[in-house]
């Protein structure tokens, strides 16, 4: 067993601040107190200045448990108290340290009764919150096959409630499927609350909404707190919601000694209820504070910073400041022009290979987009070629549950005896389950048509099982004025508008996102067209490819700690860095998004950009194609690309040698 000396920490030990830490770190460090705003760029060292800001507040006589340190995530907090451990040789015990949700939850357990909870409340994980919203549905006989699902409801509950924006509101902005079903949706969230009270269970946003409720309702019990922290710390202020805020604001009242760190140029998750406000009206609600900026980036090249701070510069709501490299100059940025999505794919496979001859690691790069649909064609391509990757943003696209939703209907069309695909699509209607799915398979499956056979299933257990089968009739029905053998795409459209789309946003939380899947998968059947002088169809092309590219998916996997490209969305890979990294997808539209753009968020995107760029560390190439598929609508590339100078990126022409 191998063992290790921590020097324990005497007088004679102290740190060496001025040693380890550069001029901005250190004013941040050595700051008396009082209210304090540090600005930490990207790569500039902002988990050390934190940490070695604890550890001097220790080393002056600060009790431990005085000092309250809020972060985002467990890891981070972890991180931070073991390297305060490390620096000070021994473990800062009683120092509160963790996310806004674990400290809510220390102070809850010991006050809930003064809110009407008992002692010993339990904690709802996600699952366990679906299940008691699926029991209120059943209460109050929410069976309307539009109505939305209990994820669905836990998404927009948990938004109202981190958000402070009405019900009605937020459903007509964000959530307008749903604005025939407001009140019934009030009348789910009111006796959710209540079963919760009676059952004496708080949910994963009771642990910050029922401490401001306490705080609130009870002043001595805020003062008491207030008065217990000399000192709070917290990281990543920019994601804050307006609770966490206000939270951060009524414990630091009394002794005023706080220190929010974050950026506001990376400030990416507005969609989670994070706002921006928070961090630039800071010195408003804080007239006294320290303004203080982390600017020295240990992470990327002069070029790749050069072309990020001109970016962000074009935000007019931020604080300005402008990021300096420590790394020697490099490589300019690339910015690269593809005639549509298979050449950008093509391209992104041919330079990974290229850098992996010449001995880059493949850990080392990363493709990151916007969305997660604009990924599928690089997954393809990555696959063909036996390039090992890893999807960050979620799933490989083909092993969705959406992707295999849809899919199944061209199954069924292609082969009518795919049992498989039949009971997936039959599940998915309002009142038939995994019994009443067998019992219609058993009947439709021993007849020449099963298709035509569903009009006349019979036993059907319920109204409910039986309208829906009869719906379902009608678009199988509908589907064959299509030419879907030789037009897979406009199958997959029709179904996509007929039924399904609706089971997508009642379902699925994230609906959007899996609604631009789709579509993007549509695109790429528009490939598969052809007539009935062909040996195959496209219907039956298509399939079998797909088929063939997931067959290929266990090979390009990477063992446990392999070498491999990382896939990612750039919300995902926030915090991270690649040597190389390829951003793709650049155009007006689709980054930014044309939804940011219809709702102003076109700052918040480009902060996103921003977050992407900062990720390279030696060099980046910014990818944008004229087509999506060669021949369709001109598209344009992003403003991100357009409004830089011409001198803080190289532009590459493509050559193929042959």
């Amino acid at each position: 067993m191998k063992r290790l000396r921590i020097q324990p920490f005497t007088e004679s030990s102290r740190i060496q601040y001025d040693k380890v830490l550069n001029p901005e770190q250190l004013e941040v460090v050595l700051c008396p107190g009082g209210p304090m705003l540090v600005l930490a760029g990207a790569g500039t060292g902002k988990t050390t200045t934190v940490t070695y800001r604890v550890a001097r507040l220790l080393e002056q006589g600060v009790p431990a448990g005085a000092i309250l340190l809020l972060t985002f995530t467990n890891k981070a907090a972890r991180e931070m108290m073991q390297r305060v451990e490390m620096l000070l040789g021994k473990k800062p015990a009683g120092l509160w340290g963790g996310t806004f949700h674990h400290i809510g939850n220390l102070i809850l357990r010991r006050h809930a009764g003064l809110i009407g909870f008992k002692e010993g409340f339990s904690i709802l994980d996600r699952e366990d919150q679906k299940e008691l919203l699926d029991s209120c549905l059943a209460e109050l006989k929410l069976d309307d096959k539009l109505f939305p699902k209990a994820a669905v409801l836990s998404e927009i509950l948990s938004y109202h409630r981190n958000s402070l924006v009405d019900i009605e509101e937020l459903i007509q902005s964000r959530y307008y499927h749903f604005v025939d079903f407001i009140e019934d949706i009030r009348k789910v969230f009111i006796i959710y609350n209540e079963r919760k009270k009676n059952l004496n269970l708080m949910d994963f946003d009771d642990l910050l909404q029922l401490i401001l409720l306490l705080f609130k309702e009870h002043r001595e019990l805020r003062e008491f707190y207030s008065s217990r922290f000399l000192h709070i710390l917290v990281d990543e202020y920019q994601d804050t919601n307006l609770i966490q805020a206000e939270m951060v604001d009524l414990l630091a009242n009394t002794h005023r000694n706080v220190m929010v760190v974050g950026d506001d140029a990376q400030s990416i998750y507005s969609f989670r209820g994070a706002r921006i406000e928070n961090i630039l009206g800071f010195p408003e609600r804080y007239p006294d504070c320290r303004i203080f900026k982390l600017t020295t980036n240990y992470r990327s090249t002069p070029e790749i910073l050069n072309l990020s701070n001109h970016s962000i510069s074009h935000n007019e709501s931020q604080f300005k400041k402008e990021l300096q490299a420590v790394k020697p100059p490099g490589e300019k940025p690339m910015v690269v022009e593809l005639q549509d999505l298979y050449e950008q794919a093509s391209f992104v496979a041919s330079r990974i290979i290229e850098l992996s001859n010449e001995g880059v690691s493949l850990n080392n790069i990363a493709v990151l987009y916007r969305s997660h649909y604009q990924s599928m064609e690089i997954q393809l391509e990555l696959q063909r070629r036996g390039i090992p990757f890893e999807v960050r943003s979620g799933l490989r696209f083909f092993e969705q549950a959406h992707i295999k939703d849809i899919l199944s209907y061209l199954r069924v069309l292609h082969n009518p005896y795919d049992e498989l695909s039949w009971k997936r699509i039959l599940k998915m209607l309002p009142g038939i389950g995994n019994i009443t799915a067998s019992r219609v398979w058993q009947q439709i499956s021993n007849t020449p048509s099963p298709v035509d056979s569903l009009a006349t299933v019979e036993g059907l257990s319920g109204k409910k099982a039986a309208e829906s089968l009869g719906m379902f009739v009608s678009v199988m029905n509908g589907v064959r004025t299509i030419d879907y053998r030789n037009n897979p795409a406009e199958a997959l459209l029709y179904f996509l508008e007929n039924g399904y789309e609706g089971y997508l946003y009642n379902t699925y939380p994230n609906a959007e996102q899996r609604y631009d899947d789709i579509v993007q998968l549509i695109r790429y059947a528009e490939r598969y067209q052809t007539d009935n002088t062909s040996t195959y169809n496209a219907l039956e092309l298509l399939l079998s490819e797909l088929a063939l590219d997931s067959m290929s998916i266990e090979a390009n996997d990477p063992a446990d700690g392999g070498d491999a490209v990382v896939l990612s969305s750039i919300h995902q890979a926030k915090g991270l860095e690649w040597r190389i990294v390829f951003v793709i997808g650049l155009n007006d539209g689709r980054f930014p998004s044309k939804k940011a753009l219809n709702s102003d968020g076109e700052e918040e995107e480009r902060r996103l950009f921003y977050v992407a760029c900062t990720r390279a560390m030696l060099e980046l190439y910014l990818c944008y194609t004229l087509t999506d598929d060669g021949y369709s609508n001109i598209l344009k590339p992003s403003r991100f690309i357009t409004e830089l100078p011409e001198y803080c990126f190289e532009r590459v022409e493509i050559e193929y040698g042959y």
